[in-house]
């Protein structure tokens, strides 16, 4: 006959993640609670594998992996390794994809199959008994997590009944992580790490912001209406898409903000911390300048890869200016963008637009100059659109 449910109030990994697993702040914390729970109930668990779903622009899953005494190990599943057999001919595709709730498998023994090469690979490290359990969410995905044991006999039944009956539960938690990453992930990729932390701190009214000095950067694609013009959508999308890895990349490898794409432009910041008032630390020009060099070397590996490929070069340049911006929520309250706004951020455009006059692809302003050492080489004085007065402004000498 059919077991009876041990009731949640008889589940003390229930109560376990009732009153202390939604409190952990990481699926690492969480599943090293939920082993725990289960050992100290007396439940042989030896590895827990949890796959979580996530909505990531590379990325379809997380895997966290535990084993008792150490560190739960975090690993990436990219979109690739949907179409690979380590996946296809895993437990975990059969869960995620074709409608299987639950999976046992003896691995020793009369009773013993081995019909997943994963659990070849268990079998052979003394692993007796292997579980893998979906976790539904709400929106209809599923998650997976799996329990083996290397424990004689294998799992009994009332140590399966204290997983099952918790399932529900857990799957809630897993859930409620999987949202905490996409929510971080999303702000993260399409408003940047340090604005979209400042949002998620609760910066999300229109007109919440901070003033502040910041290194700012401005860059754009030379000839992109000509060449959108002579490809279809489709190239000039991977076009574009390959020059902004090489320019927002470095942006973001030495520590730099990129706040929005306008076209074929980007806009970014090395932001001064704020009781830097007067932006006397050397470390945000330095590593704006680093970026620029690093994406001219960036750019010039790419359009060698374009030459071999037949394709014509693509030329760029990057503007760098340091003044003081207002960084933060502006737009009609139905649709805000996080952004920096002021004299600043008009200047670093213009003094990137000198980069085509002057044949040049880094033009940084005197206010730019001052705060780092070079060597410079000095371009003369030019008026700035918009702006009272003439610039000085100097290319490196690197």
């Amino acid at each position: 006959m059919p077991r009876e449910p041990l009731g949640w109030r008889d589940n003390l990994v229930v109560d376990w993640l009732l009153q202390d697993g939604w409190r952990m702040g990481t699926p690492e914390a969480l599943l090293a609670g939920l082993g725990a729970a289960l050992c100290g109930l007396g439940v042989p668990a030896d590895r827990i594998n949890l796959a979580m779903r996530v909505l990531h622009p590379q990325v379809f899953s997380l895997a966290f992996l535990w084993h008792p005494g150490l560190p739960v190990e975090r690993r990436e599943g990219p979109y690739s390794l949907l179409d690979s057999d380590v996946f296809l001919l895993s437990p975990f595709n059969d869960l995620l994809n074709d409608g299987a709730s639950a999976i046992r498998r003896r691995l020793t023994g009369p009773a013993g199959s081995l019909d997943y090469p994963i659990l070849e690979d268990l079998a052979a490290e003394g692993f007796t008994d292997y579980v893998a359990l979906a976790l539904p969410f709400g929106d209809g995905r599923h998650s997976a997590i799996t329990f083996a044991t290397r424990t004689d006999g294998g799992f009994a039944v009332p140590q399966l009944a204290v997983i099952d009956d918790a399932l529900p539960v857990l799957a809630r938690m897993v859930e409620i992580q999987a949202l905490r990453h996409t929510s971080l992930t999303l702000l993260e990729t399409y408003l940047g790490r340090q604005t979209g932390a400042r949002v998620l701190d609760g910066k999300v009214r229109r007109g919440d912001g901070e003033v502040l000095h910041a290194v700012l950067w401005f860059s754009d694609l030379r000839g992109s209406t000509p060449l959108a013009e002579s490809m279809d959508a489709r190239c000039f999308l991977e076009t574009l898409n390959g020059y902004f890895e090489a320019m927002a990349g470095a942006v973001l490898d030495h520590g730099g903000e990129v706040l929005r794409y306008i076209g074929d432009a980007a806009l970014a910041i090395f932001p001064f911390v704020p009781d830097d008032t007067d932006a006397t630390d050397p470390a945000p020009p330095r590593a704006a300048l680093a970026a620029a060099l690093d994406a001219r070397t960036r750019m010039a590996d790419l359009n060698t890869r374009r030459r071999e490929a037949g394709l014509p070069c693509l030329n760029h340049g990057v503007g760098l200016h340091v003044g003081r911006v207002t960084y933060g929520n502006i737009g009609v309250p139905a649709r805000l963008e996080f952004t920096v706004i002021g004299a600043a951020a008009n200047a670093a455009a213009r003094v990137e637009g000198l980069c085509k006059t002057l044949d040049e692809t880094i033009v940084v302003s005197d206010a730019f100059a001052r705060r780092h050492p070079g060597p410079w080489r000095d371009l003369g004085r030019h008026d700035l659109r918009g702006l009272d007065g003439a610039f000085s402004v100097f290319a490196p000498e690197m």
